[in-house]
């Protein structure tokens, strides 16, 4: 049964307090850098973020279909240890070591990705950030984590 409107546990006394109005800005905003241009800027950086988090799963797409061919090939063992020889040889010859997409294997998609896309993302970010900003990364998130540790929601 919940506590009467008013009453609340003492969260701040058992966890301790989010709120830090004695620490300064982790990141200086560079003069003439403006709101508009800090908020552009924070869009940029999550957007390489998205693309890094791709890069993540392009890597586990890799991992997982290189496993499963290792998988492949235990099942192709198996087959022809139980006697199934002539289908473990067209089950070799048909899958084991296939390209997932024509001429290429996932490690080739990986390196495609890295070289013509992230590390292009990455770079324009990067001179991008240095020629509006000097070159500061993550300042609005260091603006919103004061902002956050030194307000109260209302």
């Amino acid at each position: 049964m919940p506590d009467q409107e008013g009453s609340a546990p003492d969260l701040v006394a058992e966890f301790g307090s989010a709120k830090h109005p004695e620490r300064p800005v982790a990141k200086t905003r560079p003069d003439g850098v403006s709101d508009a241009l800090v908020d552009a800027l924070g869009k940029l950086s999550a957007a390489l973020e998205v693309a890094e988090n791709a890069r993540g799963h392009l890597y586990e797409f890799h991992r997982l279909s290189g496993n499963a061919d290792i998988s492949l090939q235990g099942a192709v063992s198996a087959l022809r240890d139980a006697g199934q020889a002539a289908v473990a040889d067209q089950i070799e010859e048909s899958l084991v070591g296939r390209d997932v997409i024509p001429g290429r294997w996932t490690f080739q998609l990986v390196e495609a990705y890295d070289d013509t896309y992230v590390s292009v993302f990455r770079g324009v970010e990067q001179r991008v950030r240095e020629h509006l900003a000097g070159g500061v990364r993550h300042l609005y998130e260091a603006e919103m984590k004061f902002a956050e540790q030194n307000s109260s929601i209302s």
